[in-house]
């Protein structure tokens, strides 16, 4: 077998095991449901002195934690980095971005509903690992140490598809001029990008140190809310250009509108409101900083295949 082959499979043995641990929650899950009021939000907190100490859910907190919750969908864009190798990717990738989307969004829904059947929420958010305390309530018969074993899936798929994505992703960028040509050699016998490779690894454990889990999830939360604000905007550049050739799927152009305004929206909220602190968007900011010199200096080109042969001799 080519030994290309063996990371799809791994994916596939991560996120069955992922996704598997997730339905059998809803499933054990699901007689609780309607056993709570859903509508039910925090309630300002006073102390003795009748001084608020916790102003419950508000707007502010709500597209807050919005951000963060844009953490859940990072993924969905690393599918267009294998898209040359579907058939009819034209046709095919628009619809499978969009089905990945709807799925996974009724698997969280669900999810989240049988966690609040389960658990009350704010036992729930405090609980080190809400999985496990809704299994020992829903499936006390389940071995207590079973979603541990399936995050260590979940992390590890999670990763794996991003390490090799990244680098996939400054790879293509370097052979079209968007990054330094080094980026873009491949190793003569394993025929692998081993520079973008090592030098995402150099990147990853810079990020690591720089700050704890909850700040990097929180500013990549931010950077793909900025991607995805630009990606929009480019969008309606490109349907507002007279010369622009109709795709093969096309939406509406309120759409990408739409678009602009939430991300636009939750960014400026996360940085008006400050909820969790600033570290997270100084993250960020440095990240857009640094891509914005590269681009700067580089000044990029398309890069012509004898150019590119030289690199891998």
């Amino acid at each position: 077998m080519d030994p290309g082959c063996y990371w799809p499979l791994c994916f596939s043995l991560c996120t069955s095991v992922e996704v598997g641990g997730l339905l059998f929650v809803v499933a054990v899950g699901a007689r609780f449901w309607g056993s709570v009021n859903y509508l039910e939000t925090p309630r300002a907190v006073f102390d003795a002195n009748h001084v608020i100490t916790d102003h419950g859910l508000g707007l502010s907190m709500l597209l807050s934690a919005s951000v963060l919750t844009f953490f859940s969908f990072i993924g969905f864009e690393d599918m267009l980095n294998v898209a040359e190798e579907v058939r009819e990717p034209k046709r095919t990738m628009p619809w499978g971005i969009v089905i990945a989307l709807a799925v996974a969004t009724v698997l969280y829904i669900a999810v989240a509903v049988t966690a609040v059947s389960v658990v009350p929420y704010r036992d729930l958010a405090a609980a080190p690992a809400p999985l496990s305390a809704i299994s020992n309530i829903a499936a006390p018969w389940l071995p207590a140490r079973t979603y541990d074993f399936i995050t260590l899936f979940a992390v590890a798929n999670t990763v794996l598809i991003n390490y090799i994505m990244g680098s996939r992703l400054l790879y293509g960028m370097a052979r079209q001029g968007l990054l330094p040509t080094i980026l873009g050699r491949v190793h003569p016998t394993r025929h692998t990008p081993h520079i973008a490779i090592f030098t995402l690894l150099v990147l990853v454990l810079a990020l690591t140190f720089s700050g704890g889990v909850a700040d990097l999830a929180s500013a990549t939360g931010l950077l793909l809310l900025f991607s995805f604000l630009v990606v929009n905007s480019a969008l309606v550049v490109l349907k507002l250009r007279p010369s622009e050739a109709p795709g093969t799927f096309e939406v509406p152009i309120i759409v990408p509108i739409l678009g602009i305004l939430v991300n636009a929206t939750l960014i400026g909220v996360r940085l008006w409101t400050g909820e969790g602190g600033f570290r997270a968007p100084v993250i960020a900011g440095l990240i857009v900083l640094v891509v914005t010199v590269l681009y700067v200096v580089l000044r990029p080109g398309n890069i012509g295949e004898e150019a590119l042969a030289a690199l891998e001799d």
